[in-house]
């Protein structure tokens, strides 16, 4: 007789996609709380200036924001208004037009979060 572990079995079906390893119902209409997992990474946010593929222009590119897509929104508006650049949120990274890798660190570090400058 075989034993079961406490998370194996069925992980998705045809009929209803993916299936929780807890209750063993589709995850729509799972009823157990899983916690989602935490974001990878180490809690400090790296910037770095980046020139490649970009016909030599610089773009300061945060990352180790968190991947919540409203929350990297949000900061990007506000180190785009900052640094008075145009910008993006590409990949679960920050992209600000221009060398804005001083002005960025010192609003984040003002924010609480721990920050290192990356590459050169």
């Amino acid at each position: 007789m075989k034993s079961r572990s406490p998370t194996g079995g069925l992980v998705y079906s045809t009929e209803s996609g993916r299936m929780c390893p807890v209750c063993r119902k589709a995850i729509a209409q799972c009823s157990c709380s899983i916690p989602a997992p935490a974001a990878p990474g180490d809690g400090i946010v790296r910037i770095s200036r980046e020139t490649k593929g970009r016909a030599g222009k610089a773009v300061t590119v945060v990352r180790g924001l968190g991947s919540d897509p409203a929350t990297l929104e949000t900061l990007a508006r506000q180190l785009k208004a900052a640094c008075g650049s145009g910008g993006t949120v590409r990949d679960g990274a920050v992209e600000v037009q221009g060398d804005h890798r001083d002005k960025i660190a010192s609003l984040l570090i003002g924010q609480g979060r721990k920050v290192k400058q990356a590459g050169g």
